[in-house]
């Protein structure tokens, strides 16, 4: 892949990844602001403004006006929330890079925020809630991350709770605007078959009306697009204070949060806490992850599934943040309480063993080939690469070329899954969180 980071005078970061594929992209931006820069009184907000983006600009005045244009473009769109940042993306043909960047800009530059829209969305937003409350094997985790994030931002629902979103206002919007949506905030990501080294001049290349007008000034390739990037963005203006809210724990014993509900199955989440986005043992972490629960030969899916049949589905994943995070295995058991019981004791022997060494370098080799081949089978899609590219530059600083996280994730050894296993699998640094028809005592810990 082919790549160019610039920045705009108004601090706005900016890159371009060739993907050397077809004449399509992905654009998409991404402010570093999300669910743990809010405050406990306005929790939800960075969820809500990211609906409120589509409901109209000063150009685009309604959501229909957004959403015909695109459409109208051949193109896709949505957004998405996280704990610390927030996404808007458009996929569409390459030739219509011009109109994407006026939408996307436009939509975050200038957003209407009309209080009669805001109060319609409020019943949406509640009623989004109300559905993922249905969903026990996705509102678990929100059970853990409560648990492990206890009195943090980090442990609140990104959606925010059907009281705060009731109570937001325009100044809410503006006020939390004001604090996180600057430049300097902001990175845009476009990824596709740019052809960044050749002239923009085919039928497949940007509109007529971008071309005759650059190019007449002997501007090709990567210049077109920088110059369209500049001109959309470039008068977006404001500097953020995003002071980051750190997290700490003085965890010293095993912590257990059942949600006691009826349902037909029971959600469990098995986890430990580890370490932030940034520790040179994240690669350990993710072949450990994999060895554990990453796939339908990782020694959970074996042990618990087929060879005890006590679960559904089982699955191992790390979060990391840029302070903290955490490896955790969640499945879906009886709810008979003594399977539930059975199943944490397998998936906590099964850590055991690692910590104490019982694990084969069969089993590390085929967690590096299934991670690697996975991630590098993702970045087939140009929004996973323009994710990735852009998130890193948000998060970290600087971006990475794919090449050097399979390199990482190859160079894992043995010894350092054992030695990280042995770090993180220890009594006192157990949460287990549940939604099922039971209560903390039926639990064994």
């Amino acid at each position: 892949m082919q790549t160019q980071n610039t920045k705009l005078k108004n601090g706005l970061s900016v890159i371009f990844v060739d993907t050397d594929s077809f004449p399509t992209m992905t654009m998409m931006v991404l402010v570093g602001a999300g669910s743990r820069h809010e405050s406990e009184e306005n929790s939800g907000i960075s969820h809500f403004i990211e609906h409120m983006a589509f409901k109209g600009s000063k150009k685009y005045p309604t959501s229909y006006d957004i959403a015909s244009k695109i459409d109208g473009l051949g193109g896709e769109f949505n957004a998405f929330t996280s704990k610390d940042h927030t996404g808007y993306y458009v996929k569409a043909p390459k030739r219509c890079f011009e109109d994407v960047s006026d939408i996307l800009s436009d939509m975050l530059a200038s957003p209407r925020l009309l209080p009669k829209e805001i109060e319609k969305e409020k019943s949406v937003i509640v009623e989004e809630i109300n559905m993922y409350e249905d969903m026990p094997a996705r509102s678990v985790s929100n059970v853990f991350d409560e648990l492990i994030y206890a009195g943090h931002p980090l442990g609140r629902d990104i959606a925010g709770t059907p009281k705060t979103v009731r109570s937001f206002t325009k100044k809410t919007f503006t006020d939390y605007l004001s604090k996180h949506y600057h430049p300097s905030n902001v990175t845009v990501v476009v990824a596709g078959g740019l052809k960044m080294s050749s002239p923009s001049t085919s039928s497949s290349g940007l509109n007529r009306g971008s071309m005759d007008s650059r190019s007449g000034k002997g501007m090709t390739g990567i210049d077109i697009y920088q110059s369209i990037i500049e001109e959309k963005f470039g008068k977006w203006n404001g500097r953020t204070e995003n002071k980051l809210n750190r997290f700490s724990h003085n965890q010293n014993k095993p912590q257990i949060s059942i949600k006691t509900k009826k349902v037909e199955q029971t959600h469990v989440c098995v986890g430990y806490r580890a370490f932030a986005f940034t520790d040179p043992r994240r690669y350990a972490l993710t072949v450990l992850s994999g060895v554990l629960g990453g796939g339908m030969s990782s020694r959970l899916f074996m042990e618990v599934r087929e060879r005890r049949g006590l679960c559904y589905y089982i699955s191992t994943g790390r979060d990391l943040y840029q302070d903290t995070g955490y490896i955790v295995t969640q499945a879906g058991v009886s709810t008979d309480v003594k399977k539930v019981n059975e199943a944490i004791r397998v998936i906590r022997d099964e850590h055991e063993k690692i910590a104490t060494g019982h694990i084969e370098a069969k089993d590390i080799i085929r967690a590096k080939s299934m991670m690697k081949g996975r991630f590098l089978l993702s970045l087939e899609d140009s929004h996973t690469v323009a994710s990735l590219y852009g998130t890193r530059q948000l998060l970290y600083g600087s971006t990475v070329d794919p090449q050097d996280i399979v390199k990482a994730i190859d160079a894992v050894t043995k010894e350092e899954v054992i030695s990280l296993a042995s770090d993180i699998f220890v009594d006192e640094g157990l949460n287990i969180a549940a939604i099922g028809p039971m209560g903390e005592n039926d639990i064994g810990i």
